[in-house]
Protein backbone atom coordinates (compact mmCIF):
# COMPACT_ATOMS: atom_id res chain seq x y z
CA UNK A 1 0.00 0.00 0.00
CA UNK A 2 1.30 3.17 -0.91
CA UNK A 3 2.74 5.01 2.58
CA UNK A 4 -0.02 8.65 1.93
CA UNK A 5 -3.36 7.93 0.50
CA UNK A 6 -5.09 10.71 -0.73
CA UNK A 7 -7.47 11.72 1.87
CA UNK A 8 -9.86 14.20 -0.30
CA UNK A 9 -10.38 13.74 -3.84
CA UNK A 10 -13.00 15.26 -6.00
CA UNK A 11 -16.29 12.96 -7.57
CA UNK A 12 -16.45 12.41 -10.71
CA UNK A 13 -19.91 10.90 -11.80
CA UNK A 14 -22.80 9.33 -9.95
CA UNK A 15 -24.29 6.46 -12.39
CA UNK A 16 -27.46 4.75 -12.36
CA UNK A 17 -28.61 2.33 -14.73
CA UNK A 18 -32.01 0.43 -15.55
CA UNK A 19 -32.58 -3.31 -15.95
CA UNK A 20 -32.18 -3.81 -19.75
CA UNK A 21 -30.99 -7.31 -21.65
CA UNK A 22 -27.56 -7.50 -21.63
CA UNK A 23 -25.87 -8.60 -24.88
CA UNK A 24 -27.74 -11.46 -26.57
CA UNK A 25 -28.01 -13.22 -23.36
CA UNK A 26 -31.62 -11.53 -22.40
CA UNK A 27 -30.33 -11.53 -19.43
CA UNK A 28 -31.79 -8.36 -17.28
CA UNK A 29 -29.03 -6.46 -15.96
CA UNK A 30 -28.36 -2.79 -14.91
CA UNK A 31 -24.36 -3.16 -15.44
CA UNK A 32 -24.72 -0.05 -18.01
CA UNK A 33 -25.11 2.89 -15.53
CA UNK A 34 -24.90 6.32 -16.50
CA UNK A 35 -24.04 10.00 -14.85
CA UNK A 36 -26.85 11.58 -13.23
CA UNK A 37 -26.91 15.14 -13.34
CA UNK A 38 -28.09 17.06 -10.06
CA UNK A 39 -27.96 16.06 -6.67
CA UNK A 40 -29.04 12.19 -5.92
CA UNK A 41 -30.04 10.85 -2.91
CA UNK A 42 -27.67 8.04 -1.28
CA UNK A 43 -29.77 5.52 0.62
CA UNK A 44 -28.77 2.47 3.06
CA UNK A 45 -29.60 0.36 -0.31
CA UNK A 46 -27.86 2.73 -2.92
CA UNK A 47 -28.54 5.80 -4.61
CA UNK A 48 -32.07 6.80 -5.39
CA UNK A 49 -33.22 5.24 -8.87
CA UNK A 50 -30.49 2.20 -9.51
CA UNK A 51 -31.70 -0.83 -9.99
CA UNK A 52 -29.92 -4.24 -9.49
CA UNK A 53 -30.47 -7.66 -11.96
CA UNK A 54 -29.77 -9.98 -9.55
CA UNK A 55 -30.67 -9.07 -6.10
CA UNK A 56 -29.31 -12.22 -4.72
CA UNK A 57 -25.46 -11.24 -5.52
CA UNK A 58 -25.30 -7.33 -6.10
CA UNK A 59 -27.01 -4.63 -3.80
CA UNK A 60 -28.15 -4.74 -0.01
CA UNK A 61 -26.37 -3.17 2.93
CA UNK A 62 -22.76 -4.37 2.56
CA UNK A 63 -22.94 -3.62 -1.44
CA UNK A 64 -25.18 -0.31 -1.18
CA UNK A 65 -22.21 1.43 -4.12
CA UNK A 66 -19.45 -0.09 -6.05
CA UNK A 67 -16.74 2.34 -6.35
CA UNK A 68 -14.86 2.21 -9.53
CA UNK A 69 -11.78 4.49 -10.14
CA UNK A 70 -11.10 6.23 -13.48
CA UNK A 71 -7.61 6.03 -13.30
CA UNK A 72 -7.97 2.32 -14.65
CA UNK A 73 -9.58 3.02 -17.69
CA UNK A 74 -6.87 4.66 -20.06
CA UNK A 75 -4.89 1.24 -19.02
CA UNK A 76 -8.18 -0.79 -20.14
CA UNK A 77 -8.34 1.05 -23.11
CA UNK A 78 -5.10 0.56 -24.24
CA UNK A 79 -4.99 -3.16 -23.53
CA UNK A 80 -8.33 -3.85 -25.34
CA UNK A 81 -8.45 -0.82 -28.00
CA UNK A 82 -11.14 -2.55 -29.99
CA UNK A 83 -13.55 -2.05 -26.80
CA UNK A 84 -11.85 1.64 -25.71
CA UNK A 85 -15.38 3.44 -26.43
CA UNK A 86 -16.67 1.67 -23.70
CA UNK A 87 -14.26 2.54 -20.58
CA UNK A 88 -15.57 5.28 -19.45
CA UNK A 89 -17.95 6.24 -16.02
CA UNK A 90 -20.30 3.52 -15.40
CA UNK A 91 -19.30 0.85 -17.74
CA UNK A 92 -18.39 -1.04 -14.88
CA UNK A 93 -21.44 -1.08 -12.95
CA UNK A 94 -19.75 1.62 -10.65
CA UNK A 95 -22.38 4.01 -8.95
CA UNK A 96 -18.99 6.16 -8.10
CA UNK A 97 -16.94 6.97 -10.37
CA UNK A 98 -13.26 9.11 -9.47
CA UNK A 99 -9.78 9.75 -10.15
CA UNK A 100 -6.99 9.87 -7.66
CA UNK A 101 -6.94 6.70 -5.45
CA UNK A 102 -7.11 2.81 -6.22
CA UNK A 103 -7.74 -0.09 -4.47
CA UNK A 104 -3.87 0.33 -3.32
CA UNK A 105 -4.94 3.44 -1.45
CA UNK A 106 -8.68 2.57 0.19
CA UNK A 107 -9.01 0.48 3.08
CA UNK A 108 -11.98 -1.95 4.17
CA UNK A 109 -13.65 0.38 7.28
CA UNK A 110 -12.56 3.63 5.73
CA UNK A 111 -15.06 6.13 6.37
CA UNK A 112 -15.51 8.66 3.57
CA UNK A 113 -18.07 11.79 3.76
CA UNK A 114 -19.58 12.27 0.13
CA UNK A 115 -22.01 15.11 0.17
CA UNK A 116 -23.83 14.37 3.31
CA UNK A 117 -23.69 10.59 3.47
CA UNK A 118 -21.14 8.75 5.17
CA UNK A 119 -19.87 5.86 3.63
CA UNK A 120 -18.06 3.29 5.11
CA UNK A 121 -15.88 0.06 2.82
CA UNK A 122 -17.17 -2.99 3.21
CA UNK A 123 -15.20 -4.69 0.76
CA UNK A 124 -13.48 -5.42 -2.88
CA UNK A 125 -15.57 -6.04 -5.75
CA UNK A 126 -15.79 -9.75 -7.04
CA UNK A 127 -16.18 -9.76 -10.83
CA UNK A 128 -18.79 -11.97 -11.94
CA UNK A 129 -19.83 -12.84 -15.59
CA UNK A 130 -21.82 -9.93 -16.00
CA UNK A 131 -18.35 -8.72 -17.20
CA UNK A 132 -18.02 -10.66 -20.08
CA UNK A 133 -21.36 -10.03 -21.66
CA UNK A 134 -21.07 -6.28 -20.69
CA UNK A 135 -17.80 -6.34 -22.51
CA UNK A 136 -18.32 -9.40 -25.14
CA UNK A 137 -15.34 -10.49 -23.65
CA UNK A 138 -15.03 -14.37 -22.70
CA UNK A 139 -12.52 -13.59 -20.29
CA UNK A 140 -13.51 -10.15 -18.83
CA UNK A 141 -14.08 -11.51 -15.01
CA UNK A 142 -10.53 -13.37 -15.40
CA UNK A 143 -8.94 -10.14 -16.37
CA UNK A 144 -10.32 -7.74 -13.67
CA UNK A 145 -9.60 -10.22 -11.33
CA UNK A 146 -5.73 -11.12 -12.27
CA UNK A 147 -5.19 -7.66 -12.54
CA UNK A 148 -6.67 -6.26 -9.18
CA UNK A 149 -8.76 -3.42 -10.97
CA UNK A 150 -11.84 -4.34 -9.03
CA UNK A 151 -12.93 -1.75 -7.37
CA UNK A 152 -14.86 -1.77 -3.82
CA UNK A 153 -18.20 -1.48 -2.27
CA UNK A 154 -19.69 0.94 0.85
CA UNK A 155 -21.83 0.53 3.07
CA UNK A 156 -24.07 3.45 4.06
CA UNK A 157 -23.95 4.85 7.31
CA UNK A 158 -25.53 8.20 7.20
CA UNK A 159 -28.18 8.74 4.15
CA UNK A 160 -27.84 11.97 2.62
CA UNK A 161 -27.39 13.75 -0.93
CA UNK A 162 -24.52 14.43 -3.41
CA UNK A 163 -23.67 15.00 -6.52
CA UNK A 164 -21.05 14.91 -9.17
CA UNK A 165 -18.45 17.27 -8.10
CA UNK A 166 -18.73 16.99 -4.66
CA UNK A 167 -15.49 16.24 -2.15
CA UNK A 168 -14.91 12.48 -1.02
CA UNK A 169 -13.52 13.10 1.97
CA UNK A 170 -11.32 10.78 4.51
CA UNK A 171 -13.06 10.55 7.85
CA UNK A 172 -11.58 7.57 9.36
CA UNK A 173 -8.79 4.59 8.68
CA UNK A 174 -9.47 2.16 11.45
CA UNK A 175 -7.39 -0.75 9.42
CA UNK A 176 -4.81 0.71 7.55
CA UNK A 177 -2.95 -2.20 7.12
CA UNK A 178 -6.04 -4.01 5.17
CA UNK A 179 -6.39 -2.06 1.43
CA UNK A 180 -8.62 -3.21 -0.75
CA UNK A 181 -6.23 -4.98 -2.82
CA UNK A 182 -4.43 -6.74 0.23
CA UNK A 183 -7.79 -7.90 0.89
CA UNK A 184 -8.27 -9.10 -2.54
CA UNK A 185 -4.94 -11.42 -2.48
CA UNK A 186 -5.30 -12.95 0.75
CA UNK A 187 -8.97 -13.92 -0.25
CA UNK A 188 -8.47 -14.57 -4.26
CA UNK A 189 -4.70 -14.97 -4.85
CA UNK A 190 -2.52 -18.11 -5.30
CA UNK A 191 -1.01 -17.56 -1.64
CA UNK A 192 -2.84 -19.25 1.38
CA UNK A 193 -1.69 -17.21 4.28
CA UNK A 194 -3.03 -18.82 7.42
CA UNK A 195 -1.97 -15.79 9.43
CA UNK A 196 -3.32 -13.21 7.47
CA UNK A 197 -7.09 -15.18 7.07
CA UNK A 198 -7.56 -15.56 10.59
CA UNK A 199 -6.86 -11.52 10.97
CA UNK A 200 -9.59 -10.99 8.31
CA UNK A 201 -12.27 -13.09 10.57
CA UNK A 202 -11.49 -10.52 13.09
CA UNK A 203 -12.24 -7.50 10.74
CA UNK A 204 -15.87 -7.01 11.55
CA UNK A 205 -16.20 -4.22 9.19
CA UNK A 206 -15.69 -6.61 6.54
CA UNK A 207 -18.65 -8.01 4.57
CA UNK A 208 -20.01 -11.42 5.64
CA UNK A 209 -19.96 -12.66 2.86
CA UNK A 210 -15.79 -12.12 2.74
CA UNK A 211 -15.34 -13.56 6.01
CA UNK A 212 -17.29 -16.56 5.20
CA UNK A 213 -14.55 -16.95 2.12
CA UNK A 214 -11.85 -16.00 4.89
CA UNK A 215 -13.54 -18.60 7.01
CA UNK A 216 -13.61 -21.54 4.21
CA UNK A 217 -9.76 -20.57 2.69
CA UNK A 218 -8.68 -20.86 6.48
CA UNK A 219 -10.39 -24.36 6.78
CA UNK A 220 -8.37 -25.07 3.46
CA UNK A 221 -5.04 -24.37 4.65
CA UNK A 222 -5.24 -27.04 7.31
CA UNK A 223 -6.06 -29.58 4.84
Amino acid sequence: MRQQAPVVIECLALNIGQLRPLGGSGLLSAIDKRPVDGSVRITRLGLSGDAQGDRAHHGGPDKALHHYPADHYDRWAAELPGHAALFQNGAFGENISSRGFTEADVCVGDRWRLGKALLEVSQGRQPCRRLDLRFALPDMVERVRDTGRTGWYYRVLEEGEAAAGDRLSLVERPHPRWSVARVFEVLFGPHKDAAALADLLRLGVLADGWRQRAARRLLDTAG
